[in-house]
């Protein structure tokens, strides 16, 4: 595609800052949450933003199985083709130059959110309350531009399921801005996350593949997704299923071709992802970050039981009391 998109909430708030990326899972307690039993909507209305190249039918099954929580859910109404009017930011001397800003480029997009949002209100009959963001990949930062442009009064929870938060950093061999300059612009014009009772930021990462360098060097760190350092002043990470230790494979095609894709993103190679946003990339400062194992990046090619994506029903799962609360 000629325009490349690469691309908080438990009852109490962000305990106190965790440097690690890696924690036991008892750090954030999952509360007990109803199983779907009907369509009875109880709770707040919630939006989905389906990411990069995805359609509407895609979350299908994640807006049922949503409303079986009782979650009254409308998806953003965006087809495969409709990417293609990205490649209007090619005619933007911005595009060129690493700058581009997300309009006048992804008015449309934000158009059918917009309309979504009014959907979802009218299925919880129609009432002034609050809704939820859930932004799968990219459409978790277009969720945010979104807020910035639209207003945010009438949302209580943004939710992310692996949205590459982070531009690339500046300067590493080989890494060209896939956004050319978009989420350069996100971080620095959109609100900063902060996590607080009226308006909460859940960002969720996938931990299913950890890619691999083309070429190490005696250099490297043995296993850089183990001794990556991340300091937020005002999030929680918490790891899910995790075991303390990865053992170390011999990297194969897979990895090596994955570790490239997470390169983009993040500047890395040899970091665990959830097979194309890198774990780091989609965790955001000021947020309630939630690392989950063996999780896949998009509903396309996922299985409930081998592959599991976000919006799996286990998966789902081990998320919905945010929405619930």
């Amino acid at each position: 595609m000629a325009l490349a998109l690469a691309l908080p909430a438990v009852s109490h708030p962000p305990v106190s800052p965790l440097k690690s990326l890696y924690c036991q899972s008892s750090a954030t307690p999952l509360q007990e949450t109803p199983s779907p039993r009907s369509t009875t909507f109880s709770n707040r209305p919630a939006v989905i933003l389906p990411g990069l190249g995805n359609n509407t039918s895609d979350y299908k099954k994640l807006e049922l199985t949503l409303n079986g929580y009782g979650v009254p859910t409308a998806v953003a109404k965006v087809s495969r083709f409709d990417w293609l009017r990205n490649a209007a930011g090619l005619v933007d001397p911005n595009y060129w130059r690493g700058t581009l800003r997300p309009r006048p480029v992804l008015d449309w997009y934000l158009k059918r959110v917009d309309e979504a949002v009014n959907e979802a209100k009218e299925l919880a009959g129609g009432g002034s309350g609050t809704l939820s963001l859930i932004g799968h990949s990219a459409g978790g930062w277009l969720a945010r531009v979104y807020m910035e442009e639209f207003g945010f009064s009438h949302i209580s929870l943004l939710l992310t399921l692996g949205t590459p938060h982070l531009p690339p950093p500046k300067g590493s061999p080989g890494v060209i801005d896939q956004t050319r300059g978009l989420l350069n612009y996100v971080e620095k014009h959109c609100s900063k996350a902060v996590y607080t009772p009226e308006l909460k930021y859940v960002c969720v990462a996938g931990r299913y593949i950890q890619g691999a360098r083309f070429f190490r060097d005696s250099s490297a760190d043995s296993d850089p997704a183990v001794n990556v350092d991340i300091t937020q002043s005002d999030s929680e990470v918490a790891t899910l299923n995790a075991t303390s230790a990865y053992p170390l494979v011999s990297p194969t095609f897979r990895t090596r071709f994955i570790g490239q894709g997470y390169k983009q993103v993040c500047g890395q190679a040899d970091v665990w992802g959830d097979g194309v946003v890198p774990e780091l990339a989609a965790h955001l400062e000021g947020a309630l970050n939630i690392s989950l194992e063996g999780v896949y990046h998009s509903p396309v090619g996922s299985d409930d039981d081998s592959r599991p994506w976000y919006g799996s029903p286990p998966i789902v799962e081990q998320w919905i009391h945010h929405l619930l609360d």
